[in-house]
């Protein structure tokens, strides 16, 4: 190269980084954020997957985007995420908005209906099948940007201190279930309780409670229900697929940088997955300890299933009835299921049922 093309050539590099550095700088600004987590950090998948997002949103700016992960009661209570994300007491929060029922019955589609997807059809619904769009509609009024954010899989049916056999048998039955489950399982006699994570332990342990349910295996273990209560129950029919989110503050949405926007957004859907990978990871050997330590496997009866499901349609047509979103969203997770599920049946669940039945073979 000659002296007088290399010289040209630096000399142009100099003054476009001399151009360019301010530029650069007013598009990647220090920026701090506290996020409100509604678990608690002994569950280290669950409460882990916001420190997860909150590390992947700061490595992909140098950290100069960091957001500060809180666990329940350090700012406000679990099931007041929400609220401290739409009066800007915080910035955003990692829950699954099934805990916001009270304010909007269409928020429980956001997480998971009863007796409708799975992890994986919940995560279509959500980015292919209009379910971001409308539950975002919904959100807007509360000042809240949501984005799937973590997947538990399809949850366990929970902890029961006796055996439920008959449907007769949960008649007063008290326990610990969130979102619509609850709204169902009140139909058949249950008198349901939405209690945070960590406040079910001592609720079991005296009584108050006589079951109570939250995610799998894994955190089941760790927030140690089988102490208090070893009839465990399966499936969580009520969560086939139960979907977190991030709820950004609307005006601190808007205020980011676009490049910010959309690595919050990318950080976000690599959380989504980290969360359900995971789970898969850790239930099925946290299940075989507490078999070992006394947990007796039971499934919900044929009855007692078709009982909640006829209960589950029920509710849901109430509601339609009286709440347009509702409806909105509901139609749309209907649809969705009734184009996706032939496929499954054909594929999928076969695949699946084979090789369950098939398993120890190679």
């Amino acid at each position: 190269m000659k002296r007088r093309s290399f010289l040209t050539g630096a000399g142009l590099a100099a003054a476009a980084t001399t151009v360019a550095a301010p530029a650069i700088a007013q598009s990647a600004p220090e920026i701090r954020w506290r996020l409100t987590s509604s678990f608690p950090k002994s569950l280290d998948t669950i409460f882990g997957t916001a420190q997860t997002f909150a590390k992947y949103v700061a490595d992909a700016t140098d950290n100069k985007f960091q957001i500060q992960v809180f666990a329940p009661g350090e700012i406000v209570g679990g099931l007041q995420a929400m609220d401290a994300v739409q009066n800007g007491a915080v910035e955003c929060a990692h829950t699954p908005t099934y805990y916001y029922i009270g304010k909007e019955p269409s928020l429980a589609i956001a997480t998971n209906l009863p007796f409708t997807l799975n992890a994986r059809q919940q995560n279509s619904w959500w980015a292919f099948g209009g379910g971001r769009e409308i539950i975002n509609e919904v959100l807007a009024r509360y000042n809240c940007v949501g984005f799937a954010c973590g997947n538990s899989g399809t949850q366990m049916g929970g902890f029961f201190r006796k055996e439920i056999k008959e449907v007769a048998d949960l008649n007063g039955l008290k326990f610990r279930i969130g979102g619509l489950g609850g709204t169902v399982l009140t139909k058949l006699g249950v008198v349901p309780q939405q209690i945070a994570p960590g406040d079910v332990y001592p609720a079991l342990e005296r009584g108050t409670l006589d079951a109570a349910e939250f995610v799998g295996p894994y955190d089941d273990e760790k927030l140690g229900f089988l102490k208090v209560a070893k009839y465990y129950y399966a499936p969580g029919w009520w969560e086939g697929g139960a979907m977190l989110h991030l709820l950004v503050n609307q005006q601190k949405w808007n205020e980011l940088p676009k490049t910010y926007q959309a690595i919050l957004a990318q950080a976000s859907a690599a959380a989504n997955g980290w969360m359900l990978e995971k789970y898969d990871a850790v239930n099925g050997q946290a299940l075989r300890r507490m078999i070992g330590a006394g947990a007796e496997l039971r499934t919900f009866s044929q009855p007692i299933m078709e009982a909640s499901l006829k209960a589950a349609n029920e509710v849901y047509g109430e509601l339609s009835a009286k709440n347009a979103d509702f409806k909105k969203a509901y139609d749309s997770v209907v649809a969705y299921r009734t184009d996706v599920l032939p496929w499954w049946q054909l594929n999928e669940y076969a695949f699946d049922t084979f090789m369950i039945r098939t398993r120890g073979r190679s």
